[in-house]
């Protein structure tokens, strides 16, 4: 899998792929041998060769901005998928009008919690997708109704795949 990562507004190009029971990760044409063990649904510890060096990563969306919330230990990092940012007014606030939630990398729907017209919360889960191995749950960031959801349980989503609109 290719990504393009944000990371404080430093583009990085990602490819992951599948080594046997680990990864081979490649960060600006660099490559990493990654061992990942789940600790659970969004932390997962990682030892990295050569080296052996050992991190605890936790990631999950954040609903206000739509950007990954990345923790690396005690080291918190806002990251952009893709070039997917949230949409803000010039003011900062989170942008008006019909939420649309989009896969933010490619995987594979693991749960529908929601359903076109139900009424929904802010930081409600609406879709639950799984990808390298942990499950990102993706919310509402505002109250709403499901206007139209596009996601299916067992259906595999590229990065930027439409799943649902909140209005």
């Amino acid at each position: 899998m290719q990504y393009e990562i944000d990371v404080n507004g430093r583009i990085r190009q990602v490819a992951v792929h599948r080594a046997g029971g680990a990864f081979d990760v490649s960060v600006d044409g660099r490559t990493w041998r990654v061992d990942a063990a789940r600790i659970d649904a969004k932390s997962m510890s990682l030892v990295i060769h050569p080296g052996a060096a050992s991190y605890d990563v936790a990631i999950a969306i954040d609903a206000a901005t739509g950007l990954l919330s990345v923790r690396v230990g005690t080291t918190h990092v806002a990251v952009a998928l893709n070039g997917r940012r949230g949409r803000r007014d010039d003011a900062g606030h989170a942008a008006t009008g019909p939420q649309r939630i989009t896969a933010p990398m490619p995987g594979k729907v693991v749960r529908v919690p929601a359903h076109a017209g139900d009424a929904v919360r802010a930081r409600q889960t609406i879709v639950v997708i799984e990808a390298m191995q942990m499950e990102n749950e993706l919310k509402a960031t505002r109250d709403g109704i499901v206007s139209e959801l596009h996601a299916s349980v067992g259906a595999s989503v590229e990065a930027g795949s439409l799943l649902a609109v909140i209005q």
